[in-house]
């Protein structure tokens, strides 16, 4: 019986580790293929677009690519436009989104239901429709700088990150982990005299270390990658993040070496940061019950 039960289950093994490697082929390759090419010329890369050497670091190798982007456009400031941005809207986005689904999780008034369900509708709303009307906003609202209140956000930090602090799928992520954590807890620390503000503080949001790690991932990304937005709202080089920095290298020739030795550069810290939370962004998964 052990015997038979061992035979069956070395093809199911072996299944499941070719399914594995064919999805990280599929996953791995793209990314081997542009740090690969982000040390080859333009000639060879395209020369090597033909067999397995566009995935391999083979031919004339050099930093060449890595220089001219930093010759090319001011890549150091690009990177702090996007940590600044990507950081705030994470911190902040952690802070409202999480007080948000904490009331509509543990408090009871009335139209709870309504607004959570309002929340889940918004997530069917592309930004590109939204995109237009908020430009609009922005340019319409006052702020005030070191010259006084001016109008128009346009030009500035905060039109790149107050837009996206409050993200309804960031409120449902919160919600339903916050769901899973027994209401018991809540009415012991009512009767001990604690405040709703003291239960999410030092109850619900210290128990939520894998959701947290989860919505940081997913908040973090869309906004390391934005690009239409600063793209329409953001004309000074030096508030411009660094998805903008490609287009630098589109410009008249196209550099693709230069183009993937940038990709590359600004690839690097999302790998990282994914790496350092991938434990608690697959817990998160699989305890919150998100169903699609």
């Amino acid at each position: 019986m052990s015997t038979a039960t061992s035979s069956r289950s070395i093809p199911r093994a072996i299944g499941i580790w070719a399914l594995r490697i064919g999805l990280a082929a599929i996953f791995g390759l793209p990314l081997l293929f542009m740090v690969v090419s982000s040390f080859k010329p333009d000639t060879q890369i395209f020369g090597d677009m033909g067999g397995l050497e566009a995935f391999l670091p083979v031919g004339d190798l050099s930093f060449d690519n890595y220089s001219g982007v930093f010759n090319r456009v001011p890549f150091w400031r690009f990177l702090l436009n996007s940590v600044i941005i990507s950081v705030c809207i994470v911190v902040f986005g952690l802070i409202v989104n999480s007080m948000a689904a904490f009331a509509l999780s543990r408090l009871q008034f009335r139209g709870r239901k309504i607004s959570l369900t309002l929340v889940i509708a918004t997530l069917i709303v592309p930004f590109e429709t939204l995109a237009l009307p908020l430009l609009w906003w922005v340019n319409k609202l006052p702020w005030l700088d070191a010259n006084g209140f001016s109008q128009s956000w346009l030009d500035t930090y905060q039109v790149q990150i107050v837009p996206f602090i409050a993200n309804a799928l960031s409120i449902y992520l919160f919600y339903q982990y916050f769901d899973s954590i027994p209401r018991e807890l809540d009415e012991a620390a009512r009767v001990d005299g604690a405040s709703w503000f003291k239960i999410y503080r030092s109850i619900v949001m210290p128990l939520s270390g894998p959701a947290t790690a989860t919505v940081a991932i997913l908040t973090f990304l869309p906004a390391w990658n934005s690009y239409l937005w600063p793209l329409m709202t953001v004309r000074s080089e030096e508030l411009r993040p660094a998805m903008i920095g490609i287009d630098y290298f589109q410009q008249l020739n196209v550099s693709w070496g230069r183009i993937m030795a940038f990709s590359t550069l600004i690839t690097v810290p999302v790998i990282m940061l994914f790496l350092a939370f991938q434990k608690q962004f697959v817990n998160s998964i699989a305890a919150s019950g998100i169903k699609g």
